[in-house]
């Protein structure tokens, strides 16, 4: 039994090593891995997960996958991980829903008027180098320990770099495009939806990748400073407790549902805002 067991897994093995060479060597114009790739890939992080966890050899410092999993059932059939996960969801969207207009906002103003950027561009920078622990603390202090604190400490972490990102794509535009507009007679609309928002979309998709993945990780922060619930104040209360495996459960399926969302819904938006790009070059 154990024979076949690892004839097995030898020809799993090999089968998936082939698959793997057909992936890599196979030509690809796409920028986005495929759903195969990004299978291969997180297997492989598994694998290395179950590999060290088996030299550690002690549950209480690197628990495996199996464990790891039973705590997040176990969790989950309670409700109490479901309960955490939205409290922390609805921080991350009304923090990156304010972070993204205001920046956005910020980021164009400055990029299509260089005298506001001269004189608040300095701002941006004042912001950006400080630290976003700082602004925690000082928002608990001057706001108080509340929903409001918490998700203004988050989306004036982000509000900056967002800004930063627009103005370097406002500076970025081809001003070549700009005269063809003008020659055309186009109208604002038109020019607007037609030149300036395509060129400005890889800009606004750096954005909003960036910022989910920052943002997410300032409100564990947050939560864990000064809130009641949420995925960042579970992790506070197991990190007392020293349970490795119920603080690796809360922080991965967190994980599990930015990558839902990023591969899901984030990339399909943006490989149907940049098809012009692809028809271009037929």
């Amino acid at each position: 039994m154990l024979y076949a067991t690892m004839v097995g897994l030898r020809y799993f093995a090999l089968g998936l090593a082939r698959d793997l060479c057909m992936v890599i060597a196979m030509p690809d114009h796409n920028p986005h891995p495929s759903l195969p790739v990004v299978v291969i890939s997180v297997f492989g992080l598994y694998l290395i997960w179950v590999l060290a966890a088996w030299v550690t050899s002690d549950g209480a410092v690197l628990p495996g996958p199996a464990e790891v999993w039973r705590v997040g059932l176990l969790e989950g059939r309670s409700g109490e991980l479901q309960r955490h996960i939205w409290a922390t969801l609805k921080r991350v969207a009304m923090a990156f829903a304010l972070a993204m207009v205001f920046g956005t906002v910020a980021g164009l103003l400055l990029g299509f008027y260089p005298y506001l950027n001269r004189w608040f561009g300095p701002w941006l920078i004042v912001l950006l180098n400080i630290p976003a622990l700082v602004v925690i603390v000082l928002c608990y202090l001057w706001i108080g320990l509340n929903e409001v604190a918490a998700v203004t400490a988050v989306a004036l972490n982000k509000m900056a770099m967002v800004a930063v990102t627009l103005r370097e794509g406002v500076q970025a535009l081809d001003p070549k495009l700009g005269e063809m507009a003008r020659v055309f007679r186009m109208r604002p609309i038109q020019r607007l939806r037609h030149v300036t928002l395509p060129q400005l979309w890889p800009y606004f998709a750096a954005s909003t990748r960036n910022g989910l993945a920052i943002i997410w990780k300032i409100v564990l922060v947050v939560e864990f400073l000064g809130r009641s619930d949420g995925i960042g104040f579970q992790i506070h209360l197991y990190f007392q407790l020293f349970e490795t495996r119920y603080v690796l459960a809360y922080a991965l399926s967190f994980v599990f549902l930015m990558l839902a969302l990023e591969y899901g819904a984030l990339q399909t938006l943006e490989r149907r805002a940049t098809r012009w790009r692809s028809a271009s070059w037929v």
